[in-house]
């Protein structure tokens, strides 16, 4: 697999060039390796005092810019195949499976991961779900749009997006910290009060189908609504509520109507 090593200065000149020895106290390069497989991996070479925020900020500045070279995203705009990843994510998203025989890949959160934005730093009963190859994790803010409690977003640019909101259920119950979906309510009832939170809107009228599941003695409800066009499924853990949005624009709703609700179909709490 051919590659290029792309080299940024903190200046401002962008060139080409293998790495060099890095030197205690001093700014090195930041090196971004685009290449052929399914990742732009950025790795971070520099080492001295004062890094702090600054390099986060210098970081994202040039994996922007190399987006720009290796033909690919960054920053929740998956480009053809590509996932702007940093850090530990970086080659490979933590937790996606390689394609299976039907080209599906199955997500696990992975154990070791922090305890979300908004909801502490308690151990999150992992959960899975499965996507067809193409789709790429979207990096999450604490400055998220979609709320403090967003724990995850995946998208395809070309198919649709979703996201996986967990929240503590001590928001909406008390004494329920061995939650269960029925424990908090009827389908009916959660749907009204938390479907606002997934499409940002009052849900009456919208809801097109109301469907309850059994999955290994937890229960899920599966809704579908419209407009917009969405598939939530809703079920809870622990201490958590969780809720499993899939999503789409109308051109994408019809053509790939099967697959997105094979998607929402698919969540589990493990």
């Amino acid at each position: 697999m051919s590659s290029t090593t792309v080299l940024f200065s903190p200046s401002s000149s962008l060139y080409l060039a293998k790495p060099s020895p890095i030197t205690k106290g001093r700014t090195a390069v930041a090196a971004v390796r685009c290449s052929k497989g399914p990742a732009l991996s950025v790795t971070n070479e520099e080492e001295g005092q004062g890094g702090g925020v600054a390099m986060v900020g210098r970081r994202r500045a040039l994996a922007s810019a190399a987006a720009a070279v290796c033909g690919a995203s960054v920053l929740g705009l998956p480009g053809h195949g590509l996932a702007a990843t940093q850090g530990l994510l970086a080659g490979r998203i933590p937790g996606l499976s390689e394609p299976d025989e039907n080209g599906w890949r199955t997500y696990r959160r992975p154990d070791d991961k922090s305890g979300g934005h908004g909801v502490g730093w308690s151990p999150i009963i992992p959960y899975s779900f499965r996507v067809p190859d193409g789709w790429d994790e979207v990096p999450v803010s604490i400055a998220d749009l979609g709320g403090t409690e967003i724990d995850l977003r995946f998208a395809n640019p070309k198919e649709g997006r979703l996201f996986v909101i967990v929240a503590p259920v001590r928001r909406f119950a008390d004494n329920l910290d061995d939650a269960t979906i029925e424990k908090i309510g009827n389908p009916e009832k959660v749907i009204n009060a938390f479907g606002p939170e997934v499409i940002g809107e009052n849900v009456e009228g919208k809801v097109l189908s109301s469907v309850t599941a059994e999955h290994s003695g937890r229960t899920y409800y599966q809704f579908e609504l419209e407009p917009p066009h969405v598939f939530i499924t809703a079920t809870a853990a622990g201490n958590r509520l969780y809720l499993f949005s899939v999503t789409a624009s109308g051109l994408q709703w019809k053509r790939h109507y099967k697959g997105l609700k094979q998607i929402a179909e698919s969540f589990r709490v493990v």
